[in-house]
């Protein structure tokens, strides 16, 4: 028998949830421990701690509101100016074959965190979603989250 180590899904697994928004809190870190790969006016470009895939990014207003048509019109933009940007460096970094990209608005829409509206980015390769998805309802994420981040926060244009 094998074992898949994950010991960072321990308090995903427990139910453990802070008590503030992670969204909020997360920009009150640093951006190495919080992962996130850069950060704009409006909007910050973050890892998911708990991806669907590989390279998995979020793109998540500072503003505190639970669905998009609460955004503003500078938010608005720079959220897709900065998601164009986070899909050119995936593909020049990752070279995924394509990309799942989208809100979940709401808990029957399978959004984990409701009240802070975000964007996930997604990046798919042919045969992705593998036997051990299939037979064993378990995803395989092929690198860890730091060495992710390291990489495209170093490809990532500059300002």
């Amino acid at each position: 028998m094998r074992h898949l180590w994950t010991p960072w899904r321990l308090e995903f697994i427990r139910g453990e949830k802070p008590q503030e928004c992670i969204f909020c809190a997360k920009v009150t870190g640093s951006d190495d421990q919080e992962h996130i790969v850069v950060r704009g006016e409006h909007v910050y470009v973050t890892l998911n701690k708990y991806p669907y895939n590989n390279g998995h990014l979020l793109v998540v207003p500072y503003a505190h509101v639970p669905s998009v048509e609460d955004l503003d019109d500078a938010t608005l933009l720079e959220l897709m100016r900065i998601t164009q940007t986070a899909l050119r460096v995936l593909r020049a970094v990752m070279k995924p074959h394509g990309f799942n990209v989208g809100f979940n608005l709401g808990a029957e829409a399978g959004a984990g965190v409701r009240e802070h509206v975000h964007l996930h980015i997604v990046p798919r390769w042919a045969a992705d979603a593998n036997f051990m998805t299939v037979l064993a309802d378990t995803r395989t994420i092929p690198q860890l989250l730091e060495d992710t981040y390291r990489e495209l926060k170093r490809h990532w244009p500059a300002s």
